[in-house]
């Protein structure tokens, strides 16, 4: 059986803040290719959340999507819902990811 993912207010957020830097950067090609990314994915987290690496000191699972972006996540596997936490650029601070966590 699947998981149901659930998009916190901080996720929707930081994956659009992505699409923007993504859209600056270079195009809307390469912004419809990190969209695509993305979802194919959460397809894949859907069939197995554990594929992340679990972060001890974060207390969260991380997913690389892409050399600049990972996905911060938690999963129940009892009640099978992946709560999506926050996009993050890999290019950021990292000091400042556990302020956002």
């Amino acid at each position: 059986m699947s998981y149901k993912v659930i998009w916190r207010p901080s996720s929707e957020l930081t994956y659009f803040d992505e699409i923007d830097f993504i859209y600056r950067k270079w195009n809307n090609i390469e912004v419809q290719k990190f969209q695509e990314l993305v979802f194919e994915n959460l397809s894949r987290l859907i069939e197995n959340p554990e594929i992340g690496l679990y972060n001890n000191d974060l207390k969260y699972y991380s997913f690389v999507l892409s050399k600049q972006t990972t996905l911060y996540y938690d999963f129940d596997k009892e009640n099978k819902i992946i709560e999506l936490y926050l996009f993050w650029n890999n290019l950021k601070n990292p000091n400042d990811l556990a302020k956002l966590l």
